[in-house]
C-alpha cells in the first residue's frame, strides 16, 4: 500500500510542476520580477525529498493501520482540496516561485478571503496527511518541521516582494 501511495503523491507533483512551469514562462514573459532572497532552492529538493523520506519509513513500518490510514487520507484530500482552490483563484498567476507581475492586484477571491497563505496552509496539510498515510510518524514530523520554517522564511520574502511588510534590518 505505501507504494499506491506514494505513486499517486508522485503523479500529483509532476502535474502540479508541470502546471507550475507553464504559469511561470507566462509570468517571466509578462514581466514577472523574482525576489533575490526566497528559499526556493532549498523547497524544490526538501518538499519532495519529504516524501520519499516518509515513503521509506512508510515501507520499513508496512504501512498504516486502518484508522490512520483513514484520518491521513482524509487531511490528505482536505489539503489537495484547499491548495486546488488556491490554484484555481490565483488561475496564471499560481506558481512554486515567488514572481510578482506589476500592476496586477492581489487576489482576494477564494481562500484568499480568509487567508492570506492557503497553499503553505495545505502544503503542511499534505506533509500531515502523508506522515499518517505512510505510517511515518518520524520522518513526517521531521519534514513537516522543517518545511514550516522554509514556509515562515518564504512568506516573509513573498510578503515583502508584495509590498505587505518592510524588508528586514
Amino acid at each position: 500500500m505505501p507504494l499506491v501511495i506514494v505513486g499517486v503523491i508522485a503523479a500529483l507533483m509532476l502535474a502540479e510542476t508541470w502546471l507550475s512551469k507553464r504559469n511561470e514562462r507566462a509570468l517571466r514573459a509578462a514581466g514577472a520580477a523574482e525576489p533575490d532572497d526566497d528559499v526556493y532552492g532549498v523547497m524544490q529538493w526538501a518538499y519532495p525529498g519529504g516524501f520519499v523520506a516518509m515513503a521509506v519509513e512508510g515501507i520499513v513500518r508496512g504501512g498504516a493501520a486502518d484508522l490512520r490510514l483513514v484520518a491521513g487520507a482524509a487531511v490528505f484530500v482536505a489539503s489537495k482540496a484547499l491548495k486546488y482552490w488556491a490554484i484555481a483563484s490565483l488561475g496564471r498567476l499560481w506558481s512554486f516561485r515567488v514572481l510578482v507581475t506589476p500592476g496586477v492586484p492581489l487576489v482576494t477571491s477564494g481562500p484568499y478571503r480568509v487567508l492570506r497563505h492557503p497553499n503553505y496552509v495545505a502544503v503542511l496539510g499534505e506533509l500531515v496527511g502523508s506522515a499518517l498515510l505512510l505510517e511515518a510518524p518520524v520522518t513526517g514530523a521531521m519534514a513537516t518541521f522543517f518545511f514550516a520554517a522554509l514556509l515562515r522564511r518564504r512568506i516573509a520574502v513573498e510578503n515583502r516582494a508584495i509590498g505587505r511588510n518592510p524588508p528586514p534590518r
